[in-house]
């Protein structure tokens, strides 16, 4: 049997989501373009040539924005993807699609065979909780790569 001072030592859970905006004067994404504007501006521009970040763009039904939450910062040259924090950030907000984003402090903007399978299996993964991923970029100050505009997904 299960003591009452255990039972008081479980921690508690506590989801989390409060928009900023009301509905019909959120932001919607139309282009690869549109989140590109919008990763650039949210992301810490100290960073950008400095470190690798993963971002996550969340998305209603209607492709509206729900918010922009960072998901890691790695090394000069990698940055962990961890599927299960990606989802459960997307399921917390009841987002109906991501767009993730990760920059190269190089400079150069091109995705690798890493970016290309992650994101991928990231996308199937997603179908199983009917969370699309409608894109990948990989974001420099000067430029982008959509992964989508380019066939890869």
């Amino acid at each position: 049997m299960v003591s009452k001072t255990s039972i008081a030592e479980i921690a508690s859970v506590r989801v989390l989501y409060s928009p900023k905006t009301s509905i019909n004067k959120r932001v919607t994404v139309h282009t690869s373009k549109d989140a590109y504007a919008i990763f650039l501006e949210k992301w810490d521009k100290d960073k950008l040539e400095m470190i690798e970040q993963l971002q996550l763009l969340l998305l209603n039904k209607a492709n509206q924005v729900l918010g922009v939450y960072p998901l890691a910062s790695g090394g000069i040259n990698s940055v962990t993807l961890d599927i299960r924090l990606i989802f459960s950030v997307a399921l917390h907000c009841l987002a109906s699609a991501i767009i993730l984003a990760h920059n190269h402090p190089c400079g150069i903007s091109l995705p690798s065979e890493t970016d290309i399978t992650l994101t991928k299996q990231l996308k199937e993964a997603g179908k199983l909780i009917d969370i699309q991923v409608l894109d990948h970029l990989i974001i420099t100050p000067t430029g982008y790569t959509s992964l989508s505009d380019s066939g890869y997904l």
